[in-house]
């Protein structure tokens, strides 16, 4: 039953065409008819009765074989397959082509049937019938422009419409321009446009007018009474759009933007596609780089298992993965529905051509991991598996170490055995000198890296540590959305707090890249530039939505989480600093410790753990003295 409703909706469509083409054809017949005529008419003076009888006997008898050929023409040259809607110069081009070929058919007629006509009867012919034939398939798009214009006149009278500025007069602002003022069902009509480029200014694109550079945002958007601006410029450098938009949150209008340059390539720049500033688009630095060339060759024919591959960094890490033609790819995780969401996008992308193996298991369970390893044999392992929110493992601590720390040391026991090459942990800025059991647990991890590492002849054992990654799950950008749109408030810890941030690409990209650089024992660090306030992204958040912040949307505050510092550090004092053929990714060297000592005491957090003991974070503290429970 359920597939009925799409069939006949199917056979209304091609009702709808089938309905169109008779209409264009019928149309066409008569111009053919009415054409010919005319030009005999034209050439005997306008006078009905000044056309010879032998002439216009001869045009009854060919114009019916004209109608024919004509029509069967039109077809071969696809002319009733268009969509009248969005006909344009490439139908009349192809009407050029189609001509040409009826001239030859009009002519081959002409000394077939031996007609004897007058030069200008074939001459006013085809210029009339050409240029009514082109017209009736204009004619369509002119009605449906008349209307839209009638209709969207008097939305702009009732007030329905939304006032729109667009910053940019290229490619992209061009097309999303045209569209506008096409779409009827989108209610905002475009008034004015920003571009940069003085040789532009005065001047005016599809009749709205090119009113200044970004300095005269502000002022033109009180001008014009915007509500809404649009960037359209998908080329333009992250400085350059940080920059703009800074401006832009100074109008009180809500802002949105392309996703990116690759929307011109694709030709897919059109309103479907706008979406609201994210804060990514603030951070003003340009993404991290990596040698592509070199992270193919390292990933290409290679079996690559990835732990937490349906989480935010895991998933990524697929996508990136099987991109670069792996051998083999192993999805694992425990939760059924990410690592579920993750297949079936990798399997309709690459269908046969990826080799695909999502597993459900846990990092926890000794025996599995380790029949995982053993039957895989990955040669690289990404462990991005972790409990990695706060407030949570704050108050369930010994569920943080059970699964951060051993599940780190089971799966990196079982890859050693296994003979893995290379094993890359996915870790924190809160693993430096940390104040809460999330990241004091994630330092453990690194010190299990560095232990391994020297432990194991064949497997190179790194750790990569980032910030925050801006739009993983439970990040706060897409909190403070929701807020946002629920109309607040918007809940901020502390208002002094700061945080480094990076986007899930990014933070990928150094995963990868740093698993070409191990050489085993290293701690990856990313330089994610100048730290963010969060009460300054709450508030730009607020003002690029098009609301004031305090008054249309409260800010407020929380204060600190428990375990909550005010700013992240990214190395701690004794692991020192060295740079990398990449000037964003920096490496700490491993610091000395007693490794029999340190695997004893990871025995015992593991029975620990298992009993709930409530000393947890004091047991925590002996292993990471750095570790200060609820310091900010």
């Amino acid at each position: 039953m359920g597939k009925e409703k799409p069939v006949k909706n199917k056979k209304k469509v091609d009702m709808q065409w089938v309905t169109h083409s008779i209409v264009v054809l019928v149309a066409d017949v008569l111009v053919v008819l009415f054409s010919y005529f005319a030009a005999l008419w034209i050439r005997f003076d306008m006078h009905f009765r000044g056309i010879p009888n032998e002439y216009f006997q001869t045009y009854l008898k060919i114009i019916p074989l004209w109608c024919v050929i004509t029509v069967a023409v039109f077809f071969l040259f696809k002319l009733y397959h268009s969509i009248w809607s969005y006909v344009s110069l490439d139908e009349t081009f192809t009407m050029i082509k189609a001509y040409l070929v009826l001239i030859l058919c009009y002519v081959l007629t002409k000394y077939l049937f031996k007609l004897d006509m007058p030069r200008s009867f074939y001459f006013f012919g085809i210029f009339i019938a050409f240029v009514l034939h082109v017209a009736v398939r204009f004619s369509y798009r002119l009605i449906r422009h008349i209307r839209n214009e009638y209709s969207k006149s008097n939305e702009y009278r009732a007030g329905d419409v939304e006032n729109v500025m667009i910053i940019g007069g290229g490619s992209a602002g061009s097309v999303l321009l045209r569209e506008l003022k096409v779409d009827t069902h989108q209610k905002q009509r475009p008034v004015c446009i920003i571009d940069d480029n003085p040789g532009k200014v005065g001047r005016e694109l599809y009749g709205v007018p090119i009113v200044g550079g970004r300095d005269m945002i502000v002022e033109k958007a009180a001008e014009y009474n915007v509500g809404s601006i649009i960037l359209a410029m998908p080329t333009a450098s992250p400085k350059d759009i940080k920059n703009i938009l800074n401006i832009c949150k100074e109008t009180g209008a809500k802002v949105r933007t392309l996703p990116g340059v690759y929307q011109i390539a694709n030709g897919d720049v059109n309103v479907s596609r706008l979406k609201d500033v994210e804060l990514t688009d603030l951070l003003g630095r340009d993404p991290i780089e990596i040698d592509n060339n070199e992270v193919f060759k390292m990933l290409k024919g290679k079996t690559i298992l990835v732990t937490g591959g349906g989480g935010s960094i895991g998933s990524e890490l697929c996508r990136q993965i099987a991109a670069h033609q792996p051998k083999q790819l192993i999805i694992f995780d425990i939760y059924e529905n990410g690592a579920y969401e993750i297949q079936q996008e990798l399997v309709r992308k690459y269908r046969d051509s990826l080799n695909l193996v999502t597993l459900i298991g846990s990092v926890r369970n000794t025996h599995r991991i380790e029949s995982v390893m053993e039957k895989y044999r990955p040669n690289i392992v990404f462990h991005a598996a972790a409990h990695k929110h706060v407030p949570l493992m704050e108050d369930s601590p010994n569920e943080a170490i059970k699964n951060n720390v051993m599940g780190t040391y089971k799966t990196a026991v079982a890859a050693a055995a296994a003979g893995v090459e290379t094993f890359v942990l996915i870790s924190t800025d809160k693993a430096v000198n940390p104040t809460n059991l999330m990241g004091a647990s994630k330092r453990i991890c690194e010190m299990i890296i560095q232990m391994m590492n020297r432990r194991s002849e064949k497997t190179n054992f790194v750790a990569v540590r980032f910030g925050n990654v801006l739009g993983s799950n439970g990040s706060v950008v897409p909190l403070f959305r929701k807020q946002i749109e629920e109309g607040g408030p918007v809940t901020v810890t502390h208002k002094d707090i700061i945080r480094y941030f990076m986007t899930i690409p990014e933070a990928v990209s150094l995963v990868l890249q740093a698993s070409q650089y191990a050489k085993g024992g290293e701690i990856f660090v990313l330089d994610m530039g100048e730290p963010v306030k969060i009460d300054d992204m709450a508030r730009n958040l607020i003002k690029l939505s098009g609301y004031t912040p305090d008054v249309d949307i409260k800010i407020k505050y929380t204060g600190l989480r428990p375990g909550e510092k005010l700013y992240e550090e990214k190395l701690m004092d004794e692991e020192g600093m060295q740079t990398t053929d990449n000037k964003l990714i920096f490496i700490g060297k491993p610091i000395e410790m007693d490794d029999e000592w340190f695997k004893k005491k990871i025995e015992e957090l593991d029975l620990d753990s298992q009993e709930d003991d409530e000393n947890i974070k004091k047991y925590v503290q002996e292993i990471v003295p750095t570790y200060k429970p609820g310091s900010m």
